[in-house]
């Protein structure tokens, strides 16, 4: 199965979701942790702290990352590093994303 395989699928429990999301771990290590995140267009992600160096590589749709600050688009095909400050992330098309997270 490859990983636009199964963020459609991830797609399609999001969209049946009353929270407009649904993730899967891809990978749990001892430093590394990635995980496949569906999000139905409007759906917002929380404003948290990343616990480490963090990356988010958008498979599918489009999304924006939002601080204190600034904004960052996150189109599909871009890999940026999510910002080390407080930030939410919003989907503003149904979207896949790739979220990695280092892990102290």
């Amino acid at each position: 199965m490859t990983l636009l395989t199964m963020g459609t699928d991830q797609l399609e429990e999001a969209r049946i979701s009353t929270a407009g999301r649904a993730s899967r771990t891809l990978h749990s290590g001892t430093r590394l942790r990635q995980t496949l995140i569906a999000l139905t267009a409007g759906t917002r992600m929380n404003e948290h702290q990343s616990p480490g160096d963090a990356t988010v590589l958008c498979l599918r749709g489009h999304v924006t990352l939002h601080t204190r600050e600034r904004a960052v688009a996150v189109a599909e095909g871009e890999l940026v590093d999510a910002p080390p400050e407080r930030h939410d992330l919003v989907a503003d098309q149904d979207s896949v994303l790739i979220l990695t997270v280092g892990v102290a």
